[in-house]
């Protein structure tokens, strides 16, 4: 069973950076908001490696966790997770770093919460990041070139995230987790994430119900991410054919932006589900059973210039909010 039932693991602290235009979006309060894409820095590789390092700093820093973690895990969208690796370097901390693209700070907690509730570790930092205009040079195509957007595009979203999973008990527990399967559902389009990763998001959500023996109605919310406008639709008529209503449902990738910044479909980017999580969702006391299902398009470059097939992953996560 891909399912797992979790007694004692804890969400401690989670620390965020925000880029421009999301912090001029629906949530705007950010722990750190960036004035630019550059962040100060020569590159935006080096800003996006930057945004990484303040949020693992933060998160030890401010809950006394120095020689504390014992583990980083972590991962992006640039080649071979580069800018997790390369923030890594600067800490003296074993490292985790993986990868299921907009999934990844799913995957992450998965991990951790294993070898916290196996009591094989005590403390770990999951952490993820997207920047903007270093993911659309990779998938799609650099800004510069100008290129025409169709209207299924999303916008990879500019930021970073972390938080330590712990034994140490907390106002949000990680209560159980899916783990999902990699879906082909013959999608080729890569201005389409949505149609490209519904499939298996729905996959993990009935996986995640038939596992519990739940319904969707346990929860107080179910989030996606990050499908956006287009991908909310269908991802909905898609339960609709299993019979599923669905009422208590959100997609983090229609929750950054607003109208008025003609973001086409919505958001994207591993970075979009816990900047929502962690500053809108969790800061609303009356959500108290939350299924968060992290979405990832499983392309490169490569394989897109290549026409290939692209496929999808999702996970998912239910967390308890205690009183």
């Amino acid at each position: 069973m891909a399912s797992m039932k979790f007694n004692n693991v804890y969400l401690k602290d989670a620390f965020s950076i925000a880029g421009p235009l999301e912090s001029e979006g629906q949530i705007r309060k950010f722990d750190l908001n960036m004035d630019d894409y550059y962040y100060n820095e020569k590159s935006f590789m080096d800003a996006e490696i930057k945004m990484q390092r303040v949020v693992i700093e933060n998160l030890i820093f401010r809950n006394k966790l120095a020689n504390k973690i014992d583990v980083l895990i972590g991962g992006d969208l640039s080649n071979q997770i580069a800018i997790t690796s390369f923030s890594a370097k600067h800490f003296t901390i074993p490292f985790l770093g993986i990868y299921n693209a907009c999934a990844t700070f799913a995957e992450g907690l998965l991990l951790a919460s294993n070898f916290i509730e196996n009591k094989v570790m005590k403390n770990a930092l999951v952490v993820t990041s997207s920047h903007n205009l270093n993911s659309e040079r990779q998938f799609r195509f650099p800004i510069e070139y100008g290129a025409p957007r169709a209207s299924t595009t999303t916008f990879t979203a500019t930021g970073a995230v972390g938080t330590v999973v712990t034994n140490e008990k907390s106002r949000v527990r990680i209560e159980s987790a899916t783990i999902g399967n990699v879906t082909d559902f013959e999608q080729y389009d890569a201005t389409h994430m949505g149609a490209v990763m519904t499939p298996a998001a729905v996959q993990v959500l009935l996986k995640h119900l038939n596992d519990l023996q739940r319904d969707v109605s346990y929860y107080d919310l179910i989030v996606t991410g990050d499908l956006g406008e287009v991908g909310l639709k269908i991802f909905r008529e898609c339960l609709k054919e299993q019979n599923i209503k669905i009422k208590n449902h959100m997609d983090a990738g229609c929750e950054i932006f607003v109208p008025s910044q003609e973001i086409y479909s919505g958001a994207s980017g591993p970075v979009t589900l816990p900047l929502v999580l962690f500053n809108k969702i969790l800061k609303n006391n009356k959500y108290k059973k939350i299924l968060i299902i992290a979405t990832g398009a499983l392309h490169s470059k490569d394989t897109t210039n290549q026409k290939k097939i692209i496929p999808s992953i999702a996970h998912a996560v239910s967390l308890e909010v205690l009183s």
